[in-house]
């Protein structure tokens, strides 16, 4: 899967960075002035896409970090077994299997027929992240 890099100043609430090696959308962020002793500093507080674990960063702002490529895409569910879902992608007609939504809402909404937005990330995860159309 594809990532870039930014400097830390340049992110913000909302965003997305990786961190131990998982994408994770920024929920918190502070920044500390220079001091006589070198750069300015921020605190990133991040929630993981993947398992949903608070992660904490602290860098100069400076500091080149890696920013995940997300894709957002749209798909419909062929059918559930088990613990996970099979997806086809609307767009390109592919077809693959992703967990399970933990989410028990998002979780009883998934049935055959269904369209929903799932997301592309790395390292090459998919998960769906809610479901389109009449029923939100």
């Amino acid at each position: 899967m594809s990532k870039t890099y930014a400097t830390l100043g340049e992110l913000k609430v909302g965003s997305f960075i990786m961190i131990d090696n998982e994408p994770c959308k920024i929920v918190e962020m502070s920044k500390a002035k220079t001091g006589k002793h070198g750069s300015a500093k921020a605190h990133v507080v991040a929630i993981s896409l993947l398992s949903g674990a608070k992660k904490t960063l602290t860098a100069p702002v400076d500091a080149r970090v890696e920013v995940p490529i997300i894709e957002k895409r749209v798909g419909q569910v062929l059918a559930i077994t088990g613990d996970s879902v099979q997806i086809m992608d609307m767009e390109t007609y592919d077809t693959f299997e992703v967990p399970l939504p933990e989410e028990e809402e998002l979780k009883n909404k998934l049935e055959p027929g269904v369209e929903v937005e799932y997301w592309v990330m790395p390292p090459g995860v998919y998960k769906i992240m809610r479901v389109r159309g009449g029923s939100k």
